[in-house]
């Protein structure tokens, strides 16, 4: 795309671009940017994806240009910049998941050194307590009195040699490793909060940074003034422990959320591996391999049995069996000869082809589905996050009420104290810091995530949990999802006068060395009856079968068409046949020395438990429907023994896509349950992707769940799992906003002039503390919850 500034004339047609945005950490600045972006002259539509750090934006060139977008997330106080024009996509997605695993492992690094300073923080700052029960009984603490009489003496009698440090020694210790924490470990809050307040706006940082650096100021005056707070009869108490666990533990929920999006780029990038990087064409009469970016539309291009089809086109020349599970997800070749259009990315299993190209570069099948999977991601999950929605007008509202508390305590006593004023803005400013907040979702996700991987279901983060758990559509692929993905003989005929083991042993023999599905399915059915056959002569029909000389007989190995050509009649043999295709069994032949001897039914077997988990999906009120690109008489045929009445066959992938974006539009939450690369955009475009790991790799990456086993349930089990999660998520987000309504007004002192209660900031502390706990202490339920 051209990245000029200058507009288009008018009525040019409007363009869509993908620019990078740096910095985003919540739901809060997702919404900054896209906000931004929307109200941008020329701007018609903006979607930001906080997981891959990118907005798509789609403009009117006549209006603006790329380089006033990017002006206008910048101006937000985020970072972004032109796309570079000669980056290649493949690698620009390497380059993502390298910063993204970068930020992971820093986050993480960060974490853990903030907890194990946190903890031992803790522990040091206990003698400086000692004296503050008395203390706290003559200001009105009588919680803090408590608590020092709970907690005093065990640690004194543990650790008697840490009350001989000199308290200043220890002050000091622990203002160093506060300033080292705040320095490092949690520098990017504070920026962050300073650049939101630059551009009048509030997130979770700014909740961190305001509560933190009261805190941490409050503490150094009382260090380094303790007369202030003497002169006032107040004891200079110190907090730095309680700001080095409120980073930690912040960042704890941040390094479980980074963990998630090294996750999101490797799709992608797979699915660009998947185009092969030459092509060998004949030019001027000559075979000569060019790199594919070199192919043109109307050469032609030569493909070698066993080879990956480098572009969409048309054979011209030869007949083979085409692999198209990538793309149709059907297990079984499909035989194409001179005039059938071929797939770039598909396999060419035998038979040499020429081909004429038709299609290439952004214009294949395959760029259209990598085009249609970044569409699919770029769009906004439908649930976002409450503690980021809260957030943006509880911050000014803690903020507000502190300045209040200070400006009330300097007014309305008869006796107004400067110390006892700021005591109770911190407190305040404390007890209300988001930990609680912060911890309700990740908390749930990383125990649920556990509970989930015990019973074979991996969930990539808090979103798609929330996505899961509001689904009222279940909708399956067919080959390798509801099927097992192999093609296997369900059901065997041996003709009259004919010996079984004899059959089975010649049979065995002509497909021994055939790669067809239909072949190994043969094989494996006659294993052990193979003995000592050898194969003298071996001609393979092309579509249609294979005929052999096997010691001294004569074997014919294939299709209807194969058998009536050598002129053996098939019908009167094998009469069940006729049953078999109206079953969608596809049937193998074979005959001997010029006489019918056996038919094969080959199916694509269903998995055992397919029937009952539909079942038991529909007396959950869900809908279930079969999604697949295969014939419609397999489809339905396969959906009959599933008991699923609603079938969607013969789609491919941009159909499977239709499909599930008509269902959304129809009011309905989507899961799409698929393994193959077929289904990655379908998966892709759901509310909710759910991919079988037997599957391949990029139908996983492309999924927000992995199942690990060939088991469906769990699929349900996904589900009662999302569920229960998703009400232990609100469950912790009631509770976190309950505590800060009512611990608010405690720490601004509403319950002094009644009851001589004031909170100080060391109780603050323990309450946000307690608030934490009890959060986490809910979400390990999750540990023992039923999936059945």
């Amino acid at each position: 795309m051209n990245a000029d500034s200058e507009t288009a004339p008018a009525g040019a047609p409007p363009l869509k671009i993908t620019l990078p945005v740096e910095g985003m950490t919540c739901a809060a600045c997702q919404a900054n940017v896209q906000r931004a972006l929307t109200a941008a002259p020329g701007v018609t539509r903006a979607a930001v994806n906080l997981m891959t750090h990118e907005a798509t934006v789609n403009y009117d060139p006549a209006i603006t240009g790329p380089e006033h977008l990017v002006a206008a997330i910048n101006e937000t106080g985020y970072a972004s910049h032109l796309p570079t024009a000669d980056l290649d996509a493949t690698a620009a997605d390497e380059a993502r998941e390298r910063a993204q695993q970068i930020e992971y492992v820093s986050l993480r690094t960060r974490a853990l050194s903030a907890l194990a300073l946190g903890a031992a923080a803790m522990i040091a700052s206990m003698p400086l307590m000692g004296g503050v029960a008395p203390h706290a009984e003559h200001a009105g603490d009588p919680l803090l009195r408590w608590t020092m009489t709970a907690i005093d003496p065990p640690v004194r009698a543990a650790l008697p040699w840490l009350y001989a440090i000199d308290p200043q020694a220890l002050t000091l210790a622990l203002l160093a490793a506060t300033v080292f924490v705040m320095a490092w470990a949690g520098r990017h809050f504070y920026t962050r909060a300073w650049s939101s307040l630059r551009h009048r706006t509030a997130n979770m940082n700014t909740l961190i940074a305001v509560g933190t650096g009261a805190a941490f100021l409050y503490s150094v005056a009382a260090t380094f003034a303790p007369g202030l707070f003497v002169a006032e009869g107040a004891r200079p108490d110190v907090y730095y422990e309680a700001v080095i666990l409120i980073i930690a533990l912040v960042l704890l929920g941040n390094t479980m959320e980074a963990r998630a999006k090294t996750q999101t780029t490797r799709a992608l990038r797979q699915l660009a591996k998947l185009q092969p990087s030459s092509a060998r064409v004949r030019r001027d009469g000559e075979e000569r391999d060019i790199p594919i970016g070199d192919v043109r539309a109307g050469d032609i291009v030569i493909v070698r049995p066993g080879e990956r089809i480098p572009v969409d086109g048309v054979i011209v020349t030869g007949s083979g069996a085409i692999d198209e599970s990538m793309l149709t997800g059907e297990s079984m070749p499909v035989d194409k000869q001179a005039g059938d259009a071929v797939i770039g990315a598909t396999i060419n299993t035998s038979g040499a082809l020429d081909i004429r190209a038709t299609a290439i570069g952004a214009h294949t099948v395959l760029a259209r589905i990598v085009t249609l999977m970044k569409d699919a991601q770029a769009s906004q999950a439908p649930i976002q996050r409450l503690a980021d929605r809260i957030s943006a007008v509880f911050v000014p509202t803690v903020i507000g009420i502190a300045v209040l508390t200070f400006a009330a305590w300097m007014v309305l006593p008869a006796d107004p104290s400067f110390v006892r004023a700021l005591t109770a803005a911190v407190a305040v400013l404390i007890i209300a810091c988001p930990c609680a907040m912060g911890l309700a979702v990740p908390t749930a996700v990383m125990v649920a995530s556990g509970r989930g991987a015990a019973a074979g279901v991996l969930i990539k983060g808090g979103e798609p949990l929330e996505r899961l758990a509001g689904v009222d559509a279940v909708v399956f692929d067919k080959t390798g999802t509801l099927t097992e993905g192999k093609p296997r003989v369900v059901d065997f005929a041996l003709a009259p006068q004919q010996d079984r083991a004899r059959v089975l042993r010649l049979v065995s023999a002509a497909e021994g060395r055939s790669e067809h599905p239909l072949a190994r399915a043969i094989v494996a059915y006659a294993e052990g009856a193979s003995g000592d056959s050898p194969v003298e002569h071996l001609v393979a029909v092309p579509g249609k079968g294979v005929v052999a000389t096997v010691g001294a007989a004569r074997v014919i190995v294939g299709t209807g068409a194969l058998m009536r050509e050598s002129g053996i009649d098939t019908a009167a043999a094998f009469p069940q046949s006729a049953a078999w295709a109206s079953e969608a069994k596809t049937t193998v032949f074979a005959a001997i020395d010029g006489k019918a001897a056996a038919a094969f039914a080959i199916a694509d077997t269903m998995r055992t438990n397919a029937a009952r988990v539909v079942a038991s999906l529909k007396r959950r009120g869900l809908r279930v429907v079969l999604l697949t690109g295969d014939r419609r008489a397999t489809a339905e045929a396969v959906a009959a023994q599933a008991g699923i009445t609603e079938v969607i066959a013969e789609v491919l992938p941009e159909g499977k896509v239709d499909a599930i974006k008509g269902l959304q539009q129809r009011g309905h939450r989507v899961a799409m349950v698929g393994d193959g690369l077929n289904d990655a955009p379908a998966l892709a475009q759901a509310d909710i992707g759910m991919a079988m790991a037997s599957g391949t790799d990029i139908a996983a990456d492309a999924a927000s769940v992995t199942l690990m086993r060939s088991d469906l349930a769990s699929v349900e089990h996904a589900i009662v799992l999302a569920a229960t999660t998703m009400k232990t998520m609100r469950q912790n987000l009631f509770w976190a906003f309950v505590y800060n309504v009512v611990g608010i007004p405690v720490a601004a002192g509403v319950l002094y002039p009644m009851f001589g209660v004031l909170l100080s900031p060391i109780v603050a502390s323990a309450a946000m503390a307690f608030s934490s706990v009890s959060v986490v202490s809910n979400s390990l339920r999750l540990r023992g919850v039923s999936l059945s």
